[in-house]
């Protein structure tokens, strides 16, 4: 690959993506490491708010830097968004400034200094992980807080008057397809390049194994009321075992556990060990009611988990939903659990998801489209 012998790239980061142990830092990691792959020299610049640094960035980067972020209260009071005025840095901008390299905003949160004049002229590309105020809207419904539903309401709402700075940018690559046709109807030149992610190819265990999975970040509203959901009317009066792996499960979520003696919580385990649990599950269980961007968790079950039991709202708009059983109904989707139990996942359901995913979610293959549009 001789020809991206001299091809640069900043990167801009909302978080430090390394160890890639949750949605969105995990496309940013494997979107780095496939572009370094394939002869591309990145400069990373992270935004870093309780994640250490990471060795391994050294590694792979031809730079890395970090940035505080602002998070004082009283950036509330900015017109601009919490995340985006929180992540305002004089020392990225003179970094950026040194060279005329193309850059990649990770996210609406990273686009403070997308539309700075001095930037005019240079090569923009933003990743849209999702549609931050449709995201932050739904983060608000799901909220039992009154004060953290208030300030989501307010961010949306600021997410909403901000997201037209995207206008400034040469291309939006939306996550997912029906991202991509939101974008398109509001800013020309969007592209949708899908998600990044961990797995290299379709790998399903052989056999059949006695218990359905869930995981997620239990602190997140969205993913304690799909929990709550599975334990109180999924799972509810089956002999069926169900495990839930997660850190800062509700105070709701483990009184219902501890009443229901087919259900386990497994707290803050680490990352090898969730992608074991996907893979020796007989079914991954993954109902959101959030339809936004796209879950890398299913991602991750399709390519490495046995049966994908799933509701309307986690496959909506993604494509992926003829290689899932989608129900909406808790009865439905027991039903479905309870006949995947007995199946082992092999043949022609499999033969089709390595047919979609290796060709739609290649690393390889998504990077070098990156590259195209640079």
């Amino acid at each position: 690959m001789n020809h991206l012998a001299d091809r640069h790239l900043h990167i801009v980061s909302f978080d430090v993506p390394a160890p890639p142990d949750y949605g969105g830092v995990i496309d940013v990691y494997f979107k780095v490491k496939a572009l370094t792959e394939i002869g591309v020299k990145v400069h990373l610049h992270c935004f870093e708010y309780g994640r250490p640094r990471a060795k391994e960035l050294d590694r792979m980067c031809a730079s890395v830097h970090y940035y505080p972020r602002r998070t004082g209260k009283h950036q509330l009071l900015n017109a601009l968004p919490y995340v985006v005025v929180s992540r305002r840095s004089d020392a990225l901008m003179d970094r950026l400034l040194k060279d005329d390299h193309p850059i990649l905003f990770e996210g609406l949160h990273s686009c403070y200094s997308l539309g700075d004049p001095r930037l005019h002229g240079r090569k923009r590309l933003v990743r849209a992980h999702n549609v931050e105020h449709d995201y932050y809207m739904a983060l608000a419904k799901a909220e039992g807080n009154a004060f953290r539903r208030t300030y989501f309401i307010n961010e949306a709402r600021k997410l909403l008057r901000f997201e037209p700075v995207l206008s400034e940018a040469d291309h939006v690559l939306a996550i997912s397809p029906k991202d991509e046709a939101y974008f398109a109807g509001h800013f020309g030149h969007v592209t949708h390049v899908p998600a990044f992610h961990s797995c290299g190819q379709v790998n399903v265990a052989d056999g059949v194994s006695d218990f359905a999975f869930y995981h997620g970040a239990l602190g997140v509203a969205e993913n304690d009321q799909a929990a709550l959901f599975l334990v109180q009317k999924v799972f509810h009066g089956t002999t069926m075992k169900l495990v839930i792996a997660g850190s800062d499960a509700s105070r709701d979520l483990k009184r219902e556990v501890a009443k229901a003696p087919n259900v386990e919580l497994r707290e803050n385990i680490g990352t090898e060990e969730i992608h074991r649990l996907v893979r020796d599950a007989q079914v991954n269980v993954l109902p959101t009611f959030q339809a936004t961007g796209i879950k890398l968790k299913l991602l991750l079950c399709l390519f490495t988990g046995r049966h994908v039991v799933c509701n309307s709202p986690m496959v909506e708009g993604t494509g992926l939903a003829e290689l899932c059983h989608v129900h909406d109904s808790p009865e439905a989707m027991r039903l479905s659990i309870l006949a995947c139990m007995a199946a082992p996942a092999n043949g022609q359901a499999i033969e089709r998801r390595t047919q979609v995913l290796e060709e739609r979610f290649s690393n390889v293959r998504n990077a070098e489209r990156i590259v195209g549009l640079l």
